[in-house]
């Protein structure tokens, strides 16, 4: 049997409460998952369960409390992302860890055509022919998630939060990456795009990516899903003073 692509071993997570006299609230407790290429594991359960949580801690935006999440790219050793260094975090991220949320992260002064191709010049460098390229593939994925040319030499502060919504899917997916987290990316939008990200979702599985997700629509997760995981399994809402 291959190995998983990530995988996570009794992993929980707790919180300090500081302003609240240094209440402990616990989260997610012993989180066993694995996850293998080409699967899209959908977590479901209600508002305040840990599932964007889980999907923080996986990416390395939160640290865990205890246990273990390990990456593992075809051929290489495991990384132990709860140890990783910066550095390992960076360039796990860059090349394979994709984080597809429903919110832009502008960039100030840049425009949408460079915001969106800007991830493939990380691999190509920045010389004249590589940011045409890069351009050229940016247009195609602009094109298809219905954002106007006529903004695509704008910054995308002052778009509608659909368009916002749609550049940051196309930034975020431009770049293919074996592991995609996925926290709301069809949150807001209308039905024709909604099933756009979908199908570009799917594409991405097929093509050997491994998928996590969050939705917020039932049928969506429904349609995307090979394997849901209830939340409930990993809840255990306690708080203890310290």
């Amino acid at each position: 049997m291959s190995t998983p692509l990530l995988r996570l071993t009794s992993v929980s997570k707790q919180f300090t409460l500081h302003h609240q006299n240094g209440l402990t609230l616990s989260v997610l407790n012993d989180v066993n998952l694995e996850v293998a290429a080409g699967e899209c594991v959908v977590l479901d359960g209600a508002s305040g369960m840990g599932k964007s949580t889980l999907l923080k801690l996986i990416y390395s935006n939160y640290r865990v409390s205890a246990g273990s999440i390990q990456y593992t790219e075809k051929d290489c050793e495991p990384l132990e992302l709860t140890t990783a260094s910066p550095r390992a975090l960076i360039e796990v991220r860059r090349h394979h860890i994709g984080y597809v949320s429903q919110f832009l992260r502008v960039i100030p002064r840049i425009s949408t055509l460079d915001l969106v191709a800007e991830p493939l010049l990380s691999e190509t460098g920045h010389d004249e022919q590589a940011i045409k390229q890069a351009r050229e593939v940016a247009s195609v994925w602009l094109t298809r998630l219905r954002i106007p040319e006529r903004l695509w030499g704008l910054a995308p502060s002052t778009f509608s939060g659909g368009e916002q919504q749609r550049v940051n899917i196309a930034r975020s997916m431009i770049k293919p990456r074996a592991l995609l987290l996925l926290d709301e990316p069809t949150a807001s939008l209308d039905a024709l795009n909604t099933q756009t990200v979908v199908t570009l979702i799917q594409e991405a599985i097929a093509a050997g990516a491994a998928a996590v997700g969050i939705f917020h629509d039932q049928a969506i997760g429904k349609q995307l899903a090979t394997r849901r995981i209830d939340m409930n399994n990993f809840r255990s809402m306690t708080c203890a003073a310290q």
